[in-house]
């Protein structure tokens, strides 16, 4: 319980800096964290595909 509580804080506080950053920073952010999962899944599904696991 105590997680979902510091988890939702941390939410507002990201949210609420997201509100007053300039758009261009917040699209060039999303860009980046967008890029950075998308090489993430193609790193597990290669690895899965080969039968062994990152841990």
């Amino acid at each position: 319980m105590l997680f979902l509580v510091a988890a939702l804080l941390l939410l507002g506080v990201v949210m609420g800096t997201v509100a007053h950053a300039p758009l261009t920073f917040t699209l060039v952010a999303a860009a980046v964290i967008a890029a950075w999962l998308g090489v993430f899944a193609l790193r597990e599904r290669h690895a899965r595909r080969r039968g062994t696991s990152a841990h």
